[in-house]
């Protein structure tokens, strides 16, 4: 479970960025590298789904 809620974290962080650079730049980095395409949207929910789980476990650390 360890190395799933790492893998988890880092495409979180990943998004993390990838908003950054649409709010400062108006830049899409994932539309730019896959452009509008069902991957984009592959990319975007598998980043969601890894921040839920992250969600799961901060709550999981307040609660031990």
């Amino acid at each position: 479970m360890e190395s799933l809620q790492k893998i988890c974290l880092i495409f979180t962080i990943i998004g993390a960025i990838v908003w950054g650079l649409i709010g400062f730049f108006d830049f899409n980095l994932v539309e730019w590298i896959f452009g509008e395409s069902i991957i984009s949207k592959i990319i975007y929910i598998i980043v969601g789904i890894c921040g839920l789980i992250n969600i799961g476990i901060l709550f999981n650390h307040i609660e031990a």
